[in-house]
């Protein structure tokens, strides 16, 4: 298991128009590119990380105004740009195919990836497979915690502001199966992690992604239903946010859905249950 001081020391940095986005790359062989959830960072995947490792390149970046990342205070985020930004990544390492693990968050982006290839035809990368872990696929299906709802009010500075590890840890603990809260020290680290570089001023804007999934809708469900590389659907059930209600309108969209169920597990199946959902990459990736 990686320390976060650990995981920070083997990290590097790009940059992409003036801002210096983290990440970590291990490993050989065909690479595996692993994005992360919002509020957190590529920390998440060092629960599958050493075991994903044999016969792979590995590679984990940091969103911009995540993690280790840069996190500009006047700033728009969005899915589209933080998509470019894996794109450009990509192209510095000279990475072209791919295998893409997403999670929350991430989960559009991959959708935003994956529509650039059944639209643009030709965007540069070709995605060999893609594993979704708990994410709001479907808008309409997504239920976000109350800090969530508050952060995206007309408060959300303010919430910002006040923001603290007592109300963080009281917060996201909501999302994880009853028996499966992280330990303090977990909570420690999820929380160093948003607060390097005062990053809790800004996770309100970071929150600009659930008005992104609902303008992008149509384009970013449609290329679910029949998507043209192999897909597979990881989900934690218990999850309050994109749990079992989620797998069942994937199953209703998708013409044929490849969806492995995790069911002691909430929001963050890759910490939760690790293991299950190892085999479920494995089992895609490898099989």
């Amino acid at each position: 298991m990686h320390t976060l001081q650990s995981w920070q020391q083997q990290g590097q940095y790009f940059s992409y128009r003036g801002n210096n986005i983290f990440y970590v790359e291990q490993g050989e062989g065909i690479p595996i590119v692993l994005l992360h959830g919002y509020p957190t960072a590529s920390f998440d995947w060092t629960y599958i990380w050493d075991e994903l490792l044999p016969n792979h390149k590995l590679l984990a970046p940091d969103f911009l105004g995540f993690g280790f990342s840069d996190k500009p205070k006047n700033h728009h985020y969005s899915i589209i740009e933080q998509a470019d930004i894996i794109v450009a990544l990509l192209k510095e390492k000279q990475i072209s195919r791919f295998h893409l693990v997403v999670h929350d968050y991430a989960v559009s982006v991959a959708q935003e990836l994956m529509s650039r290839i059944i639209y643009n035809k030709n965007p540069g990368y070709e995605l060999l497979s893609v594993c979704l872990l708990n994410g709001g696929l479907i808008p309409e299906l997504h239920r976000p915690v109350l800090v969530q709802k508050l952060l995206i009010s007309p408060l959300g500075p303010l919430i910002g502001k006040l923001f603290n590890k007592k109300r963080f840890a009281k917060s996201f603990s909501q999302v994880f199966a009853p028996n499966k809260i992280p330990s303090q020290k977990e909570m420690d680290d999820f929380w160093a992690l948003i607060q390097y570089n005062n990053g809790q001023v800004i996770i309100h804007k970071l929150l600009h992604y659930i008005a992104d999934r609902k303008e992008n809708r149509n384009r970013w469900v449609n290329v679910l239903v029949n998507p043209p590389m192999p897909v597979r659907l990881i989900n934690g059930l218990q999850d309050p946010v994109s749990g079992k209600h989620l797998v069942d309108g994937y199953r209703l969209l998708v013409k044929i859905p490849n969806v492995v169920e995790i069911p002691d597990s909430g929001h963050y199946p890759q910490i939760e249950n690790p293991a299950a959902v190892l085999a479920a990459i494995k089992g895609l990736i490898d099989g």
